[in-house]
């Protein structure tokens, strides 16, 4: 294409690929590789002399083609500078902080993260490093809290489980203005959704195991950096050897190529299904960004260009544990597991009061996670109903 850029959903179908270097196959092949031969040795010389480990082919744990082109595409769709593939999206987040910080640190992190963020975020104090959680809605008060040891803020925007999203610009503009490096999690809007590197991160991490990948079959984690923030964190990657899979890798690349068309469904049925469920009379409320009257509703307006298909949904206070119980067990399409992103559709308890501050979620109803999937949406709103139904009798 001359002239304009082309839009999301083109670069979805093609990035990461180009036929005339792969033999004129549409889709990158998978390459299975540790050992790589070279022509002699000046050539390997040359391949130890790059820190980065950039030119390929220097050793697999480094990459290999299939990864650098699942790189090359989130780099893309990112609008950053390159990416690293790591083998989950834990990994990701773990290499993206110790890529920055140091004994003596000091580091701002999100109340409402993803809950083994903040375990790994606790842990580092063994390190030296202290952690400090700071309210998701702060905005630019959270430059009150830096200090002169503040190395780096950790931002998650829809928080995880509770969904509060973040004023991006106005952390990170603070945050910049004192040296102090952003990492964003922008796993539930992808690309598609969402470019925290425009909104003036540093960093954006995804767990790829979810909609990115989007089949509930590969566990995959990506790391896309601003070319300032690219070496600290390629060092950190090759340092804790992190490396992703040849078939997980592939299995994102051909995932992207529906990116588009599946968040579409997936925000199509979500909002149909968080309208109806906000009507029913066992439900308080639905914690979706995308619902008008929803207290992040202005920011996603602003900042977001569409939503996923992952809510929390608040039952009334009057039902209790056994109450849940009987209501997940009686559910039949949506299926009681972890993670999301997938085709299927999932629903979890989840226990805000558990993993952040004192005081959140205090007084509130039972707190479900909701990934709305694939399925039908009038099959998906009869196994809500039927789960609903079975709430009955068990009010405290």
């Amino acid at each position: 294409m001359t002239g304009r850029r082309p839009s999301a959903e083109t670069r979805f179908v093609h990035a990461g690929s180009d036929p005339r270097k792969q033999h004129g196959y549409v889709n990158p092949p998978v390459h299975r590789a540790s050992t790589v031969l070279y022509e002699d040795v000046a050539a390997m010389n040359a391949s130890q002399a790059d820190p980065l480990k950039r030119e390929m082919p220097v050793y697999g744990r480094f990459g290999t083609p299939t990864g650098r082109a699942l790189e090359g595409a989130l780099a893309e769709l990112e609008r950053g500078y390159d990416a690293v593939a790591t083998c989950s999206g834990l990994a990701a987040i773990t290499t993206a902080i110790l890529s920055f910080v140091r004994a003596g640190d000091h580091i701002l992190v999100s109340d409402s993260v993803y809950p083994p963020t903040r375990r790994f975020c606790d842990s580092l104090a063994a390190l030296g490093v202290e952690t400090e959680y700071y309210d998701p809605l702060a905005g630019g008060g959270v430059g009150e809290l830096i200090r002169p040891g503040t190395r780096l803020a950790y931002l998650e925007s829809p928080g995880s489980t509770t969904f509060e999203v973040q004023d991006i610009p106005a952390v990170t503009a603070v945050c910049r203005s004192r040296g102090v490096v952003t990492v964003a999690d922008n796993t539930w809007a992808t690309p598609a959704f969402c470019r925290p590197l425009d909104l003036g991160a540093d960093v954006v991490v995804h767990s790829a195991t979810k909609y990115l990948t989007g089949h509930a079959d590969s566990i995959l984690g990506a790391i896309v950096c601003t070319e300032e923030s690219y070496g600290a964190v390629r060092s950190a990657a090759i340092r804790l050897g992190q490396c992703a899979g040849a078939d997980d890798v592939y299995l994102a690349l051909r995932g992207l190529r529906t990116l588009g068309v599946r968040l579409d469904r997936h925000q199509h049925q979500a909002l149909e299904l968080a309208r109806w469920l906000r009507e029913q009379d066992e439900v308080r409320g639905v914690v979706y960004p995308a619902l008008p009257g929803d207290p992040g509703h202005e920011l996603w307006r602003r900042d977001f260009t569409g939503a996923t298909g992952l809510f929390g949904l608040e039952l009334d206070p009057r039902f209790g544990e056994p109450a849940v119980e009987a209501m997940l067990g009686r559910m039949r399409l949506f299926g009681l597991g972890h993670s999301y992103g997938g085709h299927e559709s999932l629903i979890v308890p989840a226990d805000p009061m558990g993993h952040r501050l004192p005081g959140t979620w205090a007084g509130r109803g039972p707190l479900l996670r909701v990934h709305v999937g694939l399925e039908s949406v009038e099959d998906l709103r009869e196994d809500l109903a039927a789960g609903l139904r079975a709430l009955s009798g068990h009010g405290e």
